[in-house]
């Protein structure tokens, strides 16, 4: 926390992939007035998600005004650990909930591109907002998202040098569509890249940001603030 904060760093959002810490995240809103929680199952926990869980998800965001998001969730294909009906039964669950409680969603999607788009076209304009956290997809594919309004977020990976379809996509984002994140602790950026990842680190994806679209870090900084802010309701 000390070092986000002299990075910078004022707001940070954990995320929930499975039941530890989905539970972690509620308990660390009292360490800090700047973390908020989202409240979500990662696609190999899908087997995990079912009616008693989003029911005692409904109570904690009742209850909890800093829990902001439902993710991560969506569609992971890269092992096969989890069949694939079962990763959008529990997709569409978590997607069913969101709409329900009027939170946004944090979109986990790893080579399920279309099967991703398909599941969240057919909720139509029910949806409270979308973003593709960790994008690594290509830019055909992030064109079809900003159509939708959907936002990317971007990780350490742009700043990885084999990461080509990353930039290609940064280059041409809109503005009011992107996001930068850690993804921690995981993916730590390029300059130090080995060593366990941490929100201070997010500083290096805005920098990067900054030097393919040919704008100060101030810019990109404030910009993706303000992007998140708006999505998250902060």
């Amino acid at each position: 926390m000390a070092n986000a904060k002299r990075a910078g760093v004022s707001k940070i959002i954990n995320i929930g992939c499975d039941l530890v810490s989905c539970k972690k995240t509620i308990e660390m809103l009292t360490k800090d007035e700047c973390l908020y929680s989202a409240l979500g199952m990662h696609p190999y926990e899908a087997e995990a998600v079912n009616m008693a869980l989003m029911s005692e998800w409904e109570k904690i965001v009742a209850e909890n005004k800093r829990v902001v998001a439902v993710g991560e969730c969506g569609l992971d294909y890269f092992k096969g650990r989890v069949s694939k009906d079962i990763q959008k039964h529990a997709f569409k669950m978590q997607i069913e909930f969101a709409v329900k409680v009027g939170l946004p969603l944090i979109v986990h999607n790893r080579e399920a591109d279309m099967d991703s788009l398909r599941i969240l076209d057919a909720f139509g304009e029910g949806l409270n907002g979308v973003v593709f956290h960790c994008y690594g997809s290509n830019l055909e594919f992030a064109k079809e998202l900003w159509k939708r309004g959907y936002l990317t977020s971007f990780t350490g990976i742009v700043t990885y040098p084999s990461a080509l379809n990353v930039v290609a996509v940064v280059k041409e984002i809109p503005m009011n569509l992107f996001m930068v994140e850690t993804d921690c602790s995981y993916l730590a950026p390029q300059k130090y890249r080995g060593s366990t990842n941490e929100p201070a680190y997010v500083v290096e994806v805005v920098k990067k940001i900054a030097e393919v679209k040919d704008l100060s870090f101030d810019e990109i900084a404030n910009v993706s603030t303000e992007n998140a802010m708006r999505f998250f309701g902060l």
